[in-house]
């Protein structure tokens, strides 16, 4: 649905530290060796903002505009603002469906590539002001965000670069008035907890392609909104590669940074965090041992997994049973959140102003399942044994800021868990603390099964979550083997589980 230009990061050359830091970038001096190259890996950690983002774990996109009602999914910027009017907008349900359905924030298409914005903007007459919906005195951005507070929701904006109308894109002209357009998002509406651009860049009406002053944007954002990520075109959260709901098997939260001579953006933000067209953020590993070796240095720039409930991203009425069936959500759900990633789902409200019954059904079928399927973990009560571990009790508190670790330079290490009667499970979770960092590069489950220990689980990174589904397994002894970390292993929560999809 969205044409990207994938992102390159970028970093100040920066003094190394005498000693581990706990920052979220760090600089590779020539020479630095691959013991330390890794020992500094293994201690990069989330910025405050980025904490809180990965731990919503589910992020909602509202793609709602004039192309809810033209039937398209890119518009040319040249439809009649008369075409929108919904007839029963209420950002309250749209909220609500999605925090009944466990998610904790919501982003919308305050603008997308055709122009046509969703509030009263002063830069353009290409926007509501222009349509019969409330008589041209409409807001749905600030109904959005007032449903947002009014439910306890995070907030976000989508504002497209790409503006298919705007007379002035493609000089020098249009990123001054994308920087009016965006400085109405961040102070009219209160609070913002995320800004989303994505990389599209085709014509404007001239035929010419702008160039895009990101570095001004971030600049903005972190003076206006400074808990705001910065999403996909930008320095907190990266897209994950693909639409299709399915994240990378081996996922790191830090990945390398290769570009040093650039100017340091914003204060507070990550260190000349920049973009680069040529980039590719989108292979099968961006973290690994081979991939920081001869970097120039790391961030913690951590992944986003979108995809539509829908076959579009925007409402069309011959999609209603086309929606992604709760099952099909579940899969996404283990393979975007459960990949290290968090889930970026779109729901598209209706020409109603509402989110279709179809996608509100799915929804809260989808939500009971989550719930049934993590009611009862059944490690728990369970006895723990490890021969080099330390705080094995923080695995089982439900707590993910206590972690369990190794004694000294152990960065490997088994823990078995004696359940008190065999049970049967077919879903395994577990988590490091990211507060520590992202440290286990491979680990194997097994259980126990006349004497002799199988294994059902062979993975390779952990990050925030990873979650696994396998076929139904009866035992009650389980093995956990930590095979490799970059450091000793920091692990917050482990987990079995069982429900039949």
């Amino acid at each position: 649905m969205r044409k990207y230009i994938l992102p390159v990061v970028a970093m100040v050359s920066l003094s190394a530290p005498a000693r581990a830091q706990k920052e979220n970038f760090v600089s590779l001096a020539p020479g630095t060796s691959e013991q330390q190259i890794i020992q500094k890996a293994a201690n990069i950690v989330p910025t405050a903002r980025q904490l809180r983002w990965q731990q919503l774990e589910l992020t909602a996109f509202f793609h709602f505009g004039i192309n809810t009602f033209t039937g398209k999914e890119w518009g040319d910027g040249k439809e009649d603002p008369a075409l929108f009017n919904p007839t029963a907008l209420d950002a309250v349900q749209w909220v609500k469906t999605m925090k009944d359905a466990g998610f904790k924030q919501v982003i919308i298409t305050a603008k997308h590539h055709d122009g046509f914005c969703l509030w009263p903007t002063k830069t353009t007459d290409h926007s509501i002001k222009s349509s019969p919906w409330k008589s041209g005195k409409g807001d749905v951005v600030k109904e959005v965000a007032a449903a947002c507070k009014k439910l306890g929701m995070g907030f976000g904006v989508y504002l497209s670069p790409w503006d298919r109308n705007a007379s002035v894109y493609g000089t020098d002209a249009y990123n001054e008035f994308f920087v009016k357009q965006l400085t109405e998002l961040l102070t009219w509406y209160g609070k913002v907890d995320e800004v989303w651009f994505d990389g599209a860049n085709g014509e404007g009406p001239n035929g010419k392609k702008q160039v895009y002053d990101f570095n001004r944007w971030y600049k903005l954002i972190r003076k206006l909104q400074p808990q705001a990520v910065i999403a996909i075109m930008g320095p907190d959260v990266r897209w994950v590669g693909t639409e299709s709901g399915k994240g990378r098997r081996t996922e790191w939260s830090v990945v390398p940074t290769n570009n040093l001579d650039q100017d340091q953006i914003a204060a507070g933000s990550q260190q000349g965090m920049l973009f680069k067209p040529q980039s590719d953020m989108t292979g099968s590993d961006l973290g690994g041992r081979d991939r920081i070796a001869t970097a120039k240095g790391l961030v913690w720039y951590p992944a986003e997994t979108d995809v539509s409930i829908r076959p579009g991203w925007f409402y069309h009425a011959d999609q209603d049973e086309k929606v992604k069936t709760p099952k099909e959500l579940m899969q996404i759900y283990f393979t975007s959140v459960g990949m290290n990633s968090v889930l970026l789902l779109n729901v598209p409200p209706d020409k109603r102003g509402l989110i279709n019954e179809s996608d509100v059904r799915t929804l809260q079928q989808w939500s009971r399942m989550r719930k049934e399927l993590f009611k009862t973990n059944l490690l728990a009560g369970a006895a723990i044994t490890c021969n080099n571990g330390v705080n094995t009790a923080a695995l089982l508190d439900g707590k993910d800021a206590t972690y369990f670790t190794t004694r000294g330079g152990d960065t490997a290490t088994t823990l078995v868990f004696k359940l008190k009667q065999p049970r049967t499970f077919n879903a395994f979770s577990i988590q490091e603390d990211i507060r520590i960092g992202q440290r286990v590069e491979q680990f194997s489950v097994y259980y126990k099964q006349d004497g002799a220990w199988k294994p059902f689980v062979q993975e390779t990174t952990i990050g925030y979550k990873r979650l696994l589904h396998f076929d139904p397994v009866t035992a009650n002894e389980i093995k956990i083997e930590i095979e490799s970390s970059r450091l000793n292993p920091t692990i917050a929560s482990a987990g079995l589980y069982f429900y039949e999809w």
